[in-house]
Order: C-alpha cells, then sequence, then structure tokens
C-alpha cells in the first residue's frame, strides 16, 4: 500500500510517500480503506525527532483517520464489512493513518453529517478534548477558558463542553474572534490585561501560548489543566496518553459522543487545511507554523 513515511528524523521535506507492508486487523482490532486521516503537532515532533527516538524508523504518521472497514478482527462486534467509521490507532503505535490502510484500536460510526475529511481529522481532538473536559470536571453551570480556542483540540473543545452545559470562553487572535464565536464560545484576545477580560473562570484548558498567566487567573494550578505545555513549570497538569508516568486513561467513549452531536447538527470539525497524501510535507508545515485554525488532513 501507499504511505507517507519518513526514514530520518529532520525538517517536512524528509517526508515521502513509499510502498509499505499492508497491516492487518488483530484481536479487537479492525482494518479501514482509508478516505482520510489527519495531522497532528505530535506528528510532526515525532518527525522533527523531538521527542528522541519514540519510534523505529520508517515511520508511518498519524493517528486518526476514517474510512470504509474491510477487515474485523477477533472478538470484534457491532461492525460489519463495509460500514463507515472513524476512530483512532493503537497509540502505543504513535502512528500509521496517514496511509491507504489502517487499523484503528478505537472507532465510532461516522456521522453522515460529516465529510471524509472532517471525519478523519476528528478523532484525535475528540478523545484529547473529551479526556480534558473529564478531568476538569467541565459540566452543566461550569464557566471554562480555553487558551488557545482556535486550534483543532480548542475548537472541539468548545462544543463538547457547551454540549455539557458549561458556558465557554475562548482566547484567539484578534482575526479569529468570529471564528471562535461560532463555535459557540464568548471569544476574548489573548495578551497583555488577559485577567481583566475573561474574569474568574472555574477550569481553564491550556492548548496554546503561555501557561503562567493561567494560574493567575484561575487562582491555583489544580484548576488548569494542559495539552501542550511539556515543562512541567506552575505546578499545571499535563494530561496525556503515551506510556509512562503520568498517563491518563484513553476518552475513546467521547467519539460515540461526538458522532451523535453531529448528527444532531451539534458538532462539526473545522478543516484549517486539507491534502493529497503526496502532500504530507505542505501539511507539516502548516502545523508547525502554530497558526492552523482547525484540524489539517490529508486524502487519498
Amino acid at each position: 500500500m501507499r504511505a507517507l513515511q519518513f526514514t530520518q528524523h529532520g525538517p517536512a521535506d524528509v517526508l515521502h510517500v513509499a510502498e509499505v507492508a499492508e497491516p492487518h486487523a488483530g484481536p479487537g482490532q479492525i482494518r479501514i480503506a482509508v478516505r482520510a486521516s489527519g495531522v497532528t503537532p505530535a506528528d510532526a515532533g515525532l518527525r522533527a525527532g523531538r521527542f528522541g527516538t519514540a519510534v523505529p524508523l520508517p515511520h508511518v504518521p498519524g493517528v486518526d483517520a476514517a474510512g470504509v472497514v474491510d477487515e474485523i478482527g477477533a472478538g470484534v462486534t457491532g461492525v460489519q464489512l463495509g460500514d463507515e467509521v472513524f476512530g483512532m490507532v493503537d497509540l502505543a503505535r504513535l502512528g500509521g493513518a496517514n496511509a491507504e490502510h489502517a487499523v484503528l484500536a478505537g472507532w465510532a460510526p461516522k456521522p453522515a453529517a460529516l465529510s471524509w475529511e472532517q471525519a478523519g481529522g476528528a478523532a484525535a481532538n475528540v478523545e484529547t478534548a473529551t479526556r480534558a473536559l473529564d478531568l476538569l470536571g467541565v459540566r452543566d453551570g461550569v464557566t471554562l477558558l480555553i487558551a488557545g480556542a482556535a486550534g483543532g483540540v480548542g475548537t472541539v473543545a468548545i462544543q463538547l463542553a457547551t454540549a455539557r452545559g458549561a458556558t465557554v470562553i475562548g482566547t484567539a487572535g484578534p482575526a479569529t474572534q468570529d471564528f471562535v464565536a461560532g463555535l459557540g464560545a464568548e471569544p476574548v484576545v489573548y495578551g497583555e490585561g488577559l485577567a481583566d477580560r475573561v474574569g474568574k473562570p472555574d477550569a481553564v484548558l491550556h492548548c496554546a501560548g503561555t501557561v503562567g498567566d493561567l494560574v493567575a487567573i484561575a487562582g491555583s494550578p489544580d484548576r488548569v489543566l494542559t495539552i501542550s505545555d511539556l515543562s512541567g513549570e506552575h505546578g499545571v497538569r499535563l494530561t496525556h496518553t503515551a506510556a509512562g508516568p503520568g498517563a491518563d486513561p484513553q476518552a475513546l467513549h467521547g467519539l460515540a459522543i461526538a458522532a451523535e452531536l453531529a448528527g444532531k447538527g451539534a458538532f462539526t470539525v473545522p478543516l484549517a487545511g486539507v491534502f493529497p497524501l503526496e502532500d504530507g510535507r505542505a501539511a507539516h508545515e502548516l502545523s508547525e507554523t502554530g497558526h492552523a485554525h482547525g484540524k489539517i488532513v490529508l486524502v487519498n
């Protein structure tokens, strides 16, 4: 099969499409013929070598995808060959989705309301956002501040949090205030004087930007959760699902919730860019700008 891969660490131009062996579904897994798959900041970090030798080379990036089920592993029920689904690979592999076939370890039926491109980029952000909202205890009546609300996880977290009945305030640049408001958040411009603009939220989800001011705004580091700050400064908890100390259980139940909301017209996946598999380099370059508003997706 054709797959995007890199055989050495480096800038985006180390990426290329190659012929690789097809994967097969193991117990509890399904395989899909991929229609679209996502690109995450972690994919770019692995490619650049920022996580050391976390993956053996050559490596096929991508952790979420959507497509048509063409192989079902032992013990799997509730899905049939030909079903349209979206989901995630086994995260222990840290990749494998940016290809013509991908093996999924968690999935849900693809809602008709989402295009292949939207569904292909949904699962990783939905899982991350759901996990973060669960850890923060976001529910009806809670006021949540999302720092970096225009990014892939932020745009999803806005919608999932408002569906729980929370009030959401989202920080974004001046040019994306209407974009954030359209997803259901009260938009505010990030930067100096932020505390005066956001009041006293019950919880803070840090997706992008600096963490320090958020602790002061929340009143305690216990009320702040980050998905992106690896420094460990300010006492803020980092949520992740990578193997090792501090890993949190995956929140795969969020996939079915997002699918149900999409069917009701209450959930979508904003797309920052859609590229053919052969243009994986351009997709990674856009991801590394840090200014992608929504999800970046590759299509086959």
